[in-house]
């Protein structure tokens, strides 16, 4: 031949073109539709002779043998790696850019040999990037639906748009639908989206050579319909049965519903009370109550519906955010998660950042559950107690919104490598003891010192049963209470901090003293004047065991008050000066190292109005006689 035809493959695999006298345009069928194929084959008509195949070196023929093509003759295939079907199709498996080049075709038989040449050029397949996709939107919005391909940059591409499988006219149909996509993406917008806009949007993708396309279900949801087919029947002079059927919920699940009706008198609809009161959305029917007799009403039933607003970034940021502590080489941020209403939209999470000081780089984080409260970085680089400067964002599915304010943490310090020394322990009373120390520096490079930590436990127990407090701060001194009387008590003491406790003290050891008297002041008297009152009650003898009573304490208040006063006396009398216009609540106590004794029984001492009084007050019962003069006297 002295020219050959530029032909193309189709959307079924095959090269189709013309055919003339003497001429024949071979079918070439093959599994990428992104090829072009250039072949033309030629023949020449002889008289019929018998065929026979020779195979040549690197050549794949068979007989041709089908159409019109006689007499028979061979095809032979100058190729690498190819197959011939039966048909005298050339397949060509697993192509490649490199397969890319000048085929030629030869037959031959006895009375001569005919060949034909073309060219394969291997296109790149045109590919939607755009996953398929199901879209949530409410009426109102504007969306845009995407359609992005990949492309060979040789082919010119077109895009069209179905909806539910029908064209869209763009500029017209209310002028909803734009293209935003530009040249080479099928972006189109759907603006003020309606009920009617809901379904299937399918781009199509088309060039020269190939076709593709991907679908988007968009779903639209807006207000419930109303109620449908509604019925009043079973009229009374004040109440009548209403019952509808549920209309179209458009996406929005309906919650509730809600009577309503009017009459010539009223204002508008007004709501009805119903039995039952709250209509749930599987209720259809109601009786209405509280009806005016022989008045004309029209009724309406009113769905209603929970609803969310749309979704936005975040603007909310974390409170609270601290850190420190936690193990070696660790660097522990905490914060106080934002609450679900204040996230702004699904997909919520934080963004931790943080660096050293004197870095100039910020490190960050993704953390996706929005009720975190910790991040926890782990590297063998970071030095014990080591200033960070850290700062806490959001995100949500819109994007990224702002970080809160940037504050300092440390990494996680060693344990302290000291113990507390010079311990004392003094004994307070039958209960207590006072344990002091000497402090340790309270803060070096790679530690600091946050309290101290105190383990007591009683002669005869094991250590490892010891009770445990802290102190917090540089305290040097802490009361232990509690305890046994006429008890040896075993203290240790030692520091710590976020990373752990130090060494232990030395053990001190302290014995608590006897316990307080177990009797209670008897024979309690009292006298008023105008101006005090006169108290006296018999000497309490500590036992044995018990400690020795150094004085007494008396607790007085007024009955209408909560606030007490404490008068301290190593006498058996006491004078109050108080006056006697109020009604006083009295108790008395023993007082010895060990502690307070007893109370002795509450005494009232009654409002007496300038006159002389006299009391004896018994534990057993009380005698007021409210003349010129009053005594009680304590039978004991």
């Amino acid at each position: 031949p002295t020219d050959v035809p530029n032909v193309a493959i189709n959307r079924q695999n095959k090269l189709v073109v013309q055919e003339s006298p003497g001429l024949k345009m071979l079918i070439l069928a093959h599994p990428w539709p992104w090829l072009l194929l250039y072949s033309t084959l030629f023949y020449k008509i002889v008289s019929p002779t018998l065929a026979r195949t020779e195979k040549v070196k690197q050549l794949k023929c068979i007989e041709c043998n089908h159409g019109r093509l006689k007499p028979d003759c061979f095809l032979c295939w100058n190729v690498f790696r190819v197959s011939v079907l039966d048909n005298g199709s050339l397949r060509i498996s697993n192509i490649t850019k490199l397969d890319a080049g000048l085929y030629t075709c030869v037959a031959r038989n006895q009375f001569g040999v005919a060949s034909s040449a073309g060219t394969l050029v291997v296109k790149e397949p045109t590919i939607i990037t755009t996953k398929a996709a199901q879209l949530d939107v409410t009426v109102g919005e504007s969306i845009v639906l995407p359609c992005q391909v990949s492309r060979d940059p040789s082919l010119d591409v077109r895009f069209t748009w179905f909806f539910n499988e029908q064209l869209i006219s763009f500029g017209s149909q209310g002028g909803y639908f734009e293209k935003v996509g530009g040249r080479f993406a099928g972006d189109i917008m759907i603006r003020n989206i309606q009920l009617i806009h809901a379904g299937r949007y399918t781009c199509a993708v088309q060039t020269n050579v190939d076709s593709a396309s991907v679908a988007t279900d968009v779903i639209v949801r807006g207000a419930p319909g109303p109620p449908l087919d509604i019925q009043v029947d079973h009229i009374t002079e004040t109440t009548a049965f209403v019952s509808w059927s549920p209309g179209p919920d458009n996406h929005s699940p309906i919650s509730n519903y809600a009577v309503q009706a009017r009459t010539p008198f009223s204002l508008g609809w007004q709501a009805v009370r119903t039995v039952p009161e709250i209509l749930g959305r599987n209720q259809l029917a109601a009786r209405v109550t509280d009806l005016s007799p022989w008045v004309e009403y029209e009724f309406r039933v009113k769905p209603s519906q929970k609803i969310r607003t749309t979704d936005t970034l975040p603007r909310i940021t974390p409170a609270r955010v601290g850190g420190g502590g936690g193990s070696r080489s660790e660097l522990v941020i905490t914060w106080e998660p934002v609450p679900e209403e204040l996230q702004s939209g699904p997909g919520f999470g934080y963004v931790v950042a943080f660096r050293p000081h004197g870095a100039q780089s910020w490190m960050q984080a993704a953390v996706t559950s929005p009720d975190a409260s910790r991040y926890i970085f782990k590297n063998e680089s970071i030095l014990p107690f080591s200033p960070f400067y850290v700062k806490v964002g959001v995100y949500n599915n819109r994007g990224e919104g702002p970080f809160g304010p940037v504050t300092t943490i440390y990494s996680a310090e060693e344990e302290p490598s000291r113990a507390p020394n010079k311990v004392r322990a003094k004994s307070l009373s039958a209960s207590e003891v006072e344990i002091s120390w000497k402090p340790l520096p309270w803060s070096t490079s790679k530690r600091r010192i946050v309290g101290y930590e105190l383990s007591y436990w009683a002669k005869g127990q094991k250590q490892d049963t010891a009770n445990v407090m802290r102190t917090v701060g540089n305290r040097t001194v802490e009361i232990i209470r509690g305890l046994e009387p006429s008890s040896t008590y075993y203290i240790i003491l030692r520091a710590y901090n976020s990373a752990g406790a130090g060494p232990d003290s030395s053990v001190v050891n302290v014995t608590t003293k006897r316990p307080p008297p177990s009797r209670a002041p008897t024979k309690v008297t009292w006298n008023a004047t105008s101006t005090k009152i006169i108290l006296k009650w018999d000497q309490v003898k500590a036992l044995e065991n018990e400690s020795d009573v150094m004085g007494y304490k008396v607790i007085y208040k007024q009955s209408r008050h909560n606030r007490q006063s404490v008068v301290e006396t190593n006498r058996t009398s006491l004078e109050l000066a108080l006056p006697v216009h109020e009604e006083y609540i009295i108790q008395i106590k023993a007082v010895s190292e060990g502690g307070e004794g007893r109370s002795s029984t509450l005494i009232t001492i009654p409002r007496i109005a300038g006159l002389l009084a006299t009391a004896q007050i018994s534990i057993l019962s009380v005698l007021i006689t409210q003349l010129l003069c009053c005594t009680a006297r304590t039978l004991s």
